[in-house]
């Protein structure tokens, strides 16, 4: 008779792995974060115009871009695993490359680097742990994922904090963001150490025909109950359908699909990565020195952080699809606010308020929901493509935004016409959609098993 661990047991190391597979959440928020810091002094020492500045932010969003897209499909051929391995290797290489590069077109080339491991890690990270993870908990170990990438974000505003502090005068504009950049090769290099320590998804082991190593890891990550009843349920799923990207226009999977693109894009269009990237240009613009800057965007690192803690204690108990809802409806609220605060100078603390208010419904809601929702609701055999899709959008949408802000910000006939809140209530907009897409279009999938969630949409589209 086979020896299975304990409950206790199978649930450590489940919990262990979903944490060295968030390392790439981390990486992700980290490389993504580590502009916010820096684009100023960039700006400075490239002699940058706004339509440059934004370029400098969102061209690692176009290697997002392209990992995404490539991601499903090389996951789908070559494992969960070595792909992400890839992303680690990616990286490091643009860690080091953005520290030193010849001219700013290098610099943008060695973003884009990091930008397709950031692709890569955001579609397959939060997938390989809704693999392996057990039902019951599988919303809060793929949280794991959005707590690292929050984690990663607050990191590098320390570490960019630290760094700006070293130097006087224009030593931050000479050398200084080239450390806030080099600092990333470390939790780089130790995503990458810790990934040869994880097993290969269960699930694409089974996909591949290699049975008996995905039982050995189902038998680790639970504690035997129904091993081979989800053996089953996982073959049953795969045989299905053969894989190809048009089935994922196939009548029964389409409208999934599209849902899963559209909740994407709402995630970024409602304005996160504005906040993410430009906090500190934000709040210089709106008075505050660089130093003081700086320590307001490590508050919105830190509000975010604890507000992506509630969501990981929530989201199995309250469901993806309230968190959602009430999550857009506060983000809508306080970029309305913070548009009114533009608009009519009444910055002071206000302004720090509304941001913090913004960030703290998105960190409980549509940060991690978002990802959670992405990684259950696809078929089991399409997950890759489908993910691929989705992740492309999230990127896509990410990108334009990112690099849009800087010109709408500075638009003289926006900026005389409404003051300064155009940009926030733009978001806000996009905020009162997406409580509409969630009301009428999200399934709540608390508690359901992956291939549950499948067989609901088979028979909803039979």
């Amino acid at each position: 008779m086979a020896s299975f661990p304990s409950r206790r047991s199978a649930t450590r190391y489940v919990t262990f792995i979903s944490i060295v597979a968030a390392l790439g959440g981390l990486l992700f928020g980290y490389d993504t974060a580590v502009i916010s810091g820096a684009i100023g002094f960039l700006r400075t020492y490239f002699d940058l115009s706004a339509a440059e500045m934004g370029w400098a932010a969102a061209s690692a969003l176009l290697g997002c871009v392209l990992g995404a897209s490539g991601a499903g499909v090389a996951s789908d051929r070559f494992g969960r695993k070595n792909v992400l391995i890839v992303a680690a290797v990616l990286f490091a290489v643009s860690a080091v490359w953005t520290a030193l590069p010849g001219n700013f077109t290098q610099f943008v080339i060695a973003r884009i680097l990091g930008g397709i491991g950031v692709g890569i890690a955001s579609m397959l990270s939060p997938m390989y742990i809704a693999e392996v993870a057990p039902a019951q908990i599988r919303g809060r170990l793929v949280t794991f994922n959005q707590f690292a990438i929050v984690t990663g974000i607050l990191t590098v505003y320390f570490v960019n904090y630290y760094i700006a502090g070293l130097g006087v005068g224009d030593w931050n504009v000479q050398v200084g963001w080239r450390w806030m950049f080099g600092s990333e090769a470390l939790p780089a290099i130790l995503f990458l150490f810790f990934l040869f320590f994880i097993p290969e998804s269960p699930r694409w082991l089974i996909k591949e025909g290699r049975e008996e190593e995905a039982r050995k890891v189902l038998s680790r990550v639970r504690n035997g109950d129904d091993i081979e009843d989800e053996v089953r349920e996982i073959k049953k799923t795969l045989t299905v359908a053969k894989v190809s990207m048009r089935e994922l226009l196939h009548p029964t999977w389409r409208g999934v699909v599209v849902l899963g693109a559209v909740l994407a894009i709402l995630q970024q269009v409602t304005g996160i990565n504005v906040f993410m990237y430009y906090a500190p240009e934000i709040f210089k613009q709106l008075g505050s020195g660089v130093d003081s800057a700086l320590l307001q965007t490590i508050v919105v690192g830190a509000v975010n952080m604890l507000f992506t803690i509630v969501a990981l204690y929530t989201i199995d108990r309250v469901g993806r699809k309230t968190l959602l809802i009430a999550g857009a409806s506060g983000m809508g609220l306080s970029l309305a606010a913070l548009g009114w605060a533009s608009a009519t100078n009444n910055i002071d603390v206000w302004v720090l308020a509304f941001v913090l208010g913004y960030i703290a419904c998105f960190a409980a809601s549509m940060g991690p929901v978002v990802w959670v929702v992405l990684s259950e609701i696809f078929p089991t055999r399409l997950r890759g493509r489908a993910m691929a899709v989705a992740t492309f959008s999230i990127w896509l949408a990410n990108y334009v935004v990112s690099q849009t802000f800087p010109i709408i910000n500075e638009n003289e006939w926006l900026v005389t016409t409404f003051g300064g809140g155009f940009p926030f209530w733009l978001y806000a907009f996009f905020c009162v959609v997406t409580v509409v897409v969630s009301m009428r279009y999200i399934p709540e999938t608390k508690g359901k098993t992956l291939e549950q969630i499948e067989e609901m949409w088979r028979a909803k589209n039979a």
